[in-house]
């Protein structure tokens, strides 16, 4: 057992029967009153975020979970298939885990997997992958001195807004947090 105040972004703790994901804290001192921990709690299974507030001595219990580095295989309609590195095994991860993960995902992307024992609670994906333009439509000449965007389709079929000089073919860095473009990268 742990106390609220060693809640940190990430953890996951048992609360309510659930398994829930701490997405958000910030430890609250008022001038008047004890101390508390203000949350933001995802429900691995659900994907359901709730608020919550926890007294600071207020005992939690904390579960411990493994990462397990895997390779993204193919998306097999009710399941996303991934490889152990190590041993070649197979697993299939449901849709819900993976959820707009499917975004980012291509074959042969390395991914950390979340166990609680033999349960696969979340897919942890690197902070930015390299996704190809699948579909964009051509930029208008002359139109950049505005900062205008257009939407560009990756090859995973997820939509992304991006400049006008950005063609089909061209490689971007995604980031997978917040789901925007950053740059075009450059293919020596």
């Amino acid at each position: 057992m742990a106390t609220a105040a060693e809640i940190k972004n990430g953890v996951v703790l048992l609360h309510r029967g659930k398994r829930m994901r701490v997405v958000e804290f910030l430890h609250v001192k008022p001038g008047k009153g004890g101390a508390f921990v203000r949350t933001k709690l995802k429900d691995i299974q659900s994907g359901k975020v709730i608020d919550e507030t926890f007294n600071v001595s207020a005992k939690i219990e904390v579960i411990r979970i493994e990462a397990k580095e895997m390779q993204y295989l193919y998306d097999d309609s009710d399941f996303f298939v991934f490889m152990d590195n190590d041993t070649y095994e197979q697993l299939n991860v449901s849709r819900p885990v993976v959820g707009d993960g499917k975004n980012y995902l291509k074959p042969g992307l390395n991914v950390d997997l979340i166990f609680d024992g033999e349960e696969v609670l979340d897919v942890r994906l690197p902070a930015h992958v390299q996704l190809e333009v699948t579909h964009t439509e051509p930029g208008v000449r002359g139109n950049t001195a505005t900062g205008a965007t257009k939407p560009a389709t990756m090859e995973t079929n997820y939509i992304v807004t991006v400049p006008l000089f950005i063609n089909m073919g061209d490689i971007l860095k995604i980031d997978t947090r917040s789901g925007d473009y950053i740059e075009r990268v450059r293919i020596s």
